[in-house]
């Protein structure tokens, strides 16, 4: 499946509306972050293993994810789980030049990799940190926006303490070995407010709040 294909599939799906997110997908080549010769084949709707036991998300759940993070130019946002640098590169074309995302990675390998691929795509707002993710990034706390792109066991804590009040994180929430509820926090001044996506299933997040 190409590019063109992939967008006409989601239009017929009702999928992916926002003309800046359709405007950053356009943006950012992701053949340029799976290491693939074949332009076709990098944009197959699924996901694929970037190493360490890992995977890049197909583009649909990384479209559904990032128009639920209802993004706005100037942002700061914190994405946990860089793996190859995809998502955070379509989340910094979101955030624009006044915005800017970090991207937590744990696996050196990964942080490595992934980093060099947004060079590669030219994408200049987006800083990747070598870290224990599930714990967040207090040094640049709080955020405008918090994606966790990998399954974990419940919302950590410290993540929804790093949100401004006003903000919106999106994570998979469940159990292993089985599929995971895409939950959207947004945080009020006396508590969160809770809305379940459907359903989804991903690797799981490692780390103090995650599996392992």
């Amino acid at each position: 499946m190409g590019k063109n294909k992939l967008l006409n599939s989601w239009k017929e799906r009702n999928i992916a509306k926002d003309k800046r997110l359709l405007k950053a997908f356009l943006a950012v080549p992701r053949e340029l972050f799976i290491n693939s010769p074949d332009v076709e084949d990098a944009y197959e709707d699924k996901p694929r293993p970037i190493g360490e036991g890992q995977t890049i998300s197909q583009p649909t759940t990384v479209m559904l994810m990032t128009e639920a993070l209802e993004v706005k130019p100037g942002q700061k946002i914190l994405e946990i789980g860089a793996g190859s640098g995809w998502q955070a590169g379509i989340l910094g074309k979101m955030a624009g030049r006044k915005g800017k995302v970090v991207s937590a990675e744990i696996i050196p390998s990964l942080a490595k990799t992934a980093s060099e691929n947004l060079k590669k795509a030219k994408i200049k707002n987006v800083r990747v940190v070598l870290r224990d993710g599930s714990k967040g990034f207090s040094e640049e706390a709080p955020f405008d926006r918090i994606l966790v792109t990998a399954a974990c066991p419940e919302i950590p804590q410290p993540l929804i303490g790093q949100l401004k009040v006003g903000g919106i994180l999106v994570a998979p929430v469940g159990k292993l070995g089985a599929v995971q509820t895409m939950v959207k926090l947004r945080k009020k001044k006396h508590g969160v407010e809770r809305e379940e996506l459907g359903e989804y299933l991903f690797v799981p997040m490692r780390g103090e709040w995650g599996f392992a």
